[in-house]
């Protein structure tokens, strides 16, 4: 191949994968609509053997699903998924966003956008009757840029969860850690991106707390035209290290952006993220029920920066 036509083919890759018409290596997202529902999917928590318990803040009751999802480690892609069903309390949708696994009691917390609270469930969906003490302030953040995060550090026995935008008032982000005991501990600030243009939404969709103590931050930034060609989102993976001091200093460790156009339906508003592995990260997206049969629920796995 000449040297001008290497530049040449050089550009057209480039050209195709910047917008979507080829994914970047490593970034394969996978869908199963085969076997789950249409969801509005908007967070994960493995519980082990191969079982995640996954949120959709639009389902009809409140409470969570049960996938299995078996994942080729070495590959870096999922083999197989299985829909094990809904667990339900009972009890209405409260536009459920985070949800975190507690080994030691064998249940699942869930955060809630439209209360705010972060309710505590048995595997079988019915509520505990416990809760996060959230502190009042949490109260200010309204229904639609509430608690939209959750999870939990079995090591370090901490739980973590912050609104999707600064409280009213405030310039920076919240992140609330509590104890096993329920109760809050320390308080750190987070300064979010700022918005790419005027025409982005923004927000923290997901916190993912690590066992060495970094804790992972999804802020995630969404274009939409009015007639959806073109429609994107930039996603970025920040750590943090939660310690004695409140202001959190960050470091970009994932960036990548999907859209849509003639050529590509990879589009993803990527909202739950967890660790399924220690050398892998999962993100799953809510496709507002596939809207309109042009969105999907994708799921994508990602090598987990050390």
């Amino acid at each position: 191949m000449s040297g001008n036509l290497k530049w040449y083919f050089t550009i057209i890759l480039t050209y195709a994968m910047l917008f979507g018409i080829i994914p970047a290596k490593g970034q394969r997202p996978q869908r199963f609509h085969h076997q789950l529902p249409p969801g509005n999917y908007s967070g994960i928590a493995p519980l082990g053997n191969n079982r995640y318990a996954v949120v959709s803040d639009k389902s009809e009751e409140d409470g969570f699903y049960v996938f299995r999802i078996e994942i080729d480690t070495v590959k870096g892609r999922i083999t197989e998924v299985e829909n094990e069903g809904f667990r339900s309390s009972g009890l209405p949708n409260r536009d459920m966003e985070g949800i975190c696994y507690r080994p030691s009691t064998n249940t699942v917390f869930i955060s809630g956008e439209k209360d705010n609270e972060v309710f505590e469930y048995n595997l079988d969906g019915q509520r505990t009757g416990q809760r996060l003490e959230m502190p009042e302030i949490f109260k200010q953040a309204g229904a639609n840029y509430g608690l939209e995060s959750l999870t939990y550090n079995a090591k370090d026995h901490l739980f973590f969860t912050t609104s999707e935008h600064p409280l009213k008032g405030d310039s920076m982000l919240r992140i609330q850690s509590f104890g096993d005991n329920l109760k809050p501990l320390r308080q750190y600030l987070y300064q979010q991106d700022a918005p790419i243009s005027s025409k982005h939404t923004y927000g923290v969709s997901e916190l993912c707390a690590l066992d060495d103590g970094r804790l992972l931050v999804l802020e995630r930034q969404i274009r939409i035209p009015r007639l959806k060609l073109g429609a994107s989102t930039t996603i970025r993976i920040y750590e943090v290290w939660p310690a004695e001091e409140q202001f959190l200093e960050k470091r970009l460790v994932k960036e990548f952006r999907t859209h849509m156009n003639l050529f590509n339906r990879r589009f993803a508003n990527y909202e739950g993220l967890c660790q399924p592995s220690p050398g892998l990260l999962m993100l799953v997206a809510d496709s507002q029920n596939r809207y309109k049969g042009i969105l999907r629920d994708w799921f994508l796995l990602l090598p987990k920066s050390e």
